[in-house]
């Protein structure tokens, strides 16, 4: 199986490396970057699980930086900031953020925080970590697509659990306010949007047309449908 990977982004080189080593002790595989604009261009390359932001970087604003990780990424977003008043929180919260921690922080509570983002002490359904549909096989053990010709494609945790929940109940509406109440997060636009993203890039990975998906249907003012034949072991 492999570790959730979580993204730093501080500009302070001592949180940075307190952060690497205690999520490494932890179990999760890690990224750090001192700069938004190096920290950007890897997403083009990898898709994190989390991503930690913190919101003074000397080259971009935080705050519209989670803003755009949270609608264009679909990424979960935890800030970590000396900025402790209350605007402060609610703004970020607002703007997509899952949780924000204050500094100087307990690093044992940010390890908490994560894995409650991440879920991982959610019981594991009776159906098992592989399902099988329409000639695919995913794996969710280790965050796999498999296509018929055993080519695989990885997708991040956020993007298994919308998966896992459509898999989960396939030829049956799934709303908004189901997919916020199981999936987490608070609702609204910010949610909205970000289903929005993880499903795009499900469609996507599953080499769906775009204008007439074949599984992941949108039922337009009620949610989404998966229309394919799951199997699981």
């Amino acid at each position: 199986m492999t570790a959730p990977l979580v993204t730093i982004l501080d500009d302070e080189p001592e949180i940075r490396q307190l952060l690497t080593e205690v999520l490494t002790d932890a179990g999760f595989r890690t990224q750090s970057f001192g700069r938004a604009r190096e920290f950007e261009a890897s997403l083009k390359h990898v898709t994190p699980d989390v991503c930690l932001v913190d919101l003074s970087l000397p080259d971009t604003d935080g705050l519209a930086l989670v803003h755009r990780l949270a609608l264009e990424q679909g990424a979960s977003v935890i800030i970590i900031s000396g900025r402790a008043q209350v605007q402060d929180r609610v703004t970020g919260l607002e703007l997509g953020a899952d949780d924000y921690i204050t500094k100087p922080f307990d690093p044992a509570e940010v390890v908490a925080r994560i894995r409650a983002r991440l879920r991982d002490n959610r019981p594991i359904p009776q159906s098992g970590n592989t399902a099988h549909f329409n000639g695919w096989t995913a794996h969710f053990d280790r965050y796999t697509l498999e296509d018929d010709s055993g080519a695989e494609t990885p997708f991040s945790h956020a993007e298994a659990e919308v998966l896992r929940l459509f898999l989960d109940s396939p030829k049956r509406l799934i709303s908004r306010s189901q997919m916020q109440e199981t999936l987490g997060g608070a609702a609204g636009e910010s949610f909205d949007r970000a289903m929005d993203v993880r499903i795009s890039r499900l469609r996507t990975k599953l080499r769906e047309d775009p204008k007439n998906p074949r599984l992941i249907k949108t039922i337009y003012g009620a949610g989404y449908i998966f229309l394919g034949d799951v199997g699981w072991s």
